[in-house]
């Protein structure tokens, strides 16, 4: 399989429904042989129930936590390649193209950010102190640290290969995950690019 559209999910039956609708859209638009998976981290709303419906994988993490659920997502994945993002609809599954082409020009890539800043960001979408002071600050810090590139450290739109992520045996179970994936990758001279979303 090529392709697992990961969504990690904790009591989201308002908007859930609308990712993956969106996701299982742009798979089968495509013709991409994938799967939509639902990491969900102990919902007690109808979250599993809409997902299922709409012809979503679901698994089950009990571990709580936004970065356990991703690890243990990205475990159960069948695909080769993993693009993951949030359940709130704050990302836009129907446009996965920027992801998709970089795989295309570049297969040997490890992990392809998204960059919202390049890309656009809807009035109102990203708070005043976190789009110009927060981002930011800690993506400049990370570039220096870690010598890489990436201008949205704090994107939850991204796309990495399985295997190679799994090699890196990442462990935070919270929020910090997200910076331990960019991280770890950097440290371990991952090829690392970036597209616009």
């Amino acid at each position: 399989m090529l392709l697992t559209i990961l969504i990690p999910c904790l009591n989201e039956e308002e908007t859930l429904g609308i990712c993956v609708s969106k996701a299982m859209q742009y798979i089968c638009e495509h013709g991409i042989n994938g799967e939509v998976l639902v990491a969900d981290n102990g919902s007690t709303d109808r979250s599993v129930e809409i997902a299922t419906n709409l012809g979503a994988r679901v698994v089950s993490i009990p571990e709580r936590g936004y970065g356990s659920a991703l690890i243990g997502g990205t475990k159960a994945a069948r695909g080769d390649w993993i693009i993951m993002g949030d359940a709130d609809d704050s990302y836009d599954f129907s446009d996965l193209d920027s992801f998709m082409d970089m795989i295309n020009m570049h297969g040997d890539c490890d992990l392809i950010m998204g960059n919202r800043f390049k890309g656009g960001i809807d009035k109102g979408a990203m708070p005043f102190l976190h789009r110009y002071l927060g981002t930011p600050v800690l993506s400049m810090i990370g570039r220096i640290l870690y010598r890489n590139k990436i201008g949205d450290y704090n994107c939850g739109m991204r796309c990495y290969n399985r295997k190679r992520f799994l090699d890196l045996d990442l462990k935070c179970p919270g929020m910090e995950y997200a910076s331990e994936m960019i991280i770890q990758a950097s440290l371990h001279n991952y090829k690392i690019y970036e597209v616009p979303i």
